[in-house]
């Protein structure tokens, strides 16, 4: 066959996932984004929706129809602001045609911007429903994303999301990866301090330290990265602000990250991330078509008590 399609734990190898694709074994591959129990879980209903109740099986013609498997709760901007007007969010209500824009601007200065829109992500990938979202060419970007926002080791590398139309320009890489199930590497000549042997030079803690390449946050230490791909058919405005962020910068990639803290869940309604966005220093949120600023809001009891107890250097 020239086709295939992977569910089940094993298809959530990013890595092995990217050298099938690599070896060119098949022409086409699709990959099930809830891979695992969950997406069993999936598989059941529609085999029962099938089977027993007849339910037409819909021909995708021959592209993905899950539509960024974004079958999650979503909420209108009223009810965003009934839920977080009691914790006195502070913000700022832009047009729909304003939004990519001022949000990109805000990515161009180096803020961290929890992303939240639309229905939520189904699967274990923040794919820009539930992100937080960041400028991948900072060379600070990825310690501070994780020392201010994940509370974790400073070293751990960070995915990007592209625009599906210039992934094959940054990575090494000529298929779309919508649910962030690929590894792919970061095209040569984009590469920064790579020796006779392939890396940097360093060893230990100053290999892991080591600028990579023109997008340090997302390069791994093998000059690999976990890419999604953005594009309009999918969510729209994610795909809307990344393509305002090149038009500003140049770079068609931002880092994404789960909008989450270590050891929570990935944030579902409006309360939970405002929680989230006071209890990290995440710079900007951005709720529906609501923009808040950390330095606009009241403090939010608890915030800078869970902060403290994370000591991290």
């Amino acid at each position: 066959s020239p086709n295939l399609c992977m569910a089940g734990g094993v298809a959530l190898n990013c890595v092995g996932n990217g050298r099938i694709v690599r070896e060119k074994i098949f022409d086409n591959i699709w990959i099930q984004p809830a891979a695992g129990d969950a997406g069993g879980a999936l598989g059941a209903a529609l085999e029962i929706w099938h089977r027993f109740y007849k339910g037409p099986r819909a021909d995708p013609k021959g592209r993905d129809a899950m539509r960024g498997s974004l079958l999650g709760p979503c909420f209108s901007d009223d009810e965003i602001s009934e839920a977080v007007g009691p914790m006195g969010a502070v913000y700022k209500t832009y047009e729909d045609d304003a939004l990519p824009g001022a949000v990109a601007d805000l990515l161009a200065s180096e803020h961290i911007v929890g992303f939240f829109w639309g229905r939520m992500e189904f699967g274990p990938r923040a794919l820009g429903a539930r992100s937080i979202i960041a400028d991948p060419r900072s060379e600070s970007m990825q310690r501070q994303l994780n020392l201010k926002i994940k509370f974790r080791e400073g070293f751990r590398p960070f995915a990007p999301v592209v625009l599906a139309e210039k992934c094959s320009e940054v990575f090494d890489l000529d298929i779309e990866s919508p649910y962030m199930l690929l590894v792919a590497p970061v095209r040569e000549e984009l590469r920064r301090n790579v020796d006779s042997n392939g890396t940097g030079g360093g060893t230990g803690l100053d290999r892991v330290n080591e600028i990579r390449s023109i997008y340090p946050s997302i390069t791994h230490v093998d000059y690999s990265a976990r890419v999604q791909t953005a594009d309009p058919d999918r969510n729209e405005m994610y795909y809307r602000i990344i393509k305002a962020f090149e038009d500003r910068t140049g770079s068609p990639v931002v880092v994404n990250t789960s909008f989450n803290i270590r050891g929570e869940p990935i944030v579902c309604r409006p309360e939970e991330a405002y929680r989230c966005f006071m209890y990290t220093n995440m710079d900007v949120l951005v709720l529906g078509h609501h923009v808040l600023l950390k330095s606009e809001q009241p403090a939010l009891a608890g915030a800078e008590e869970y902060k403290a107890q994370f000591k991290l250097d």
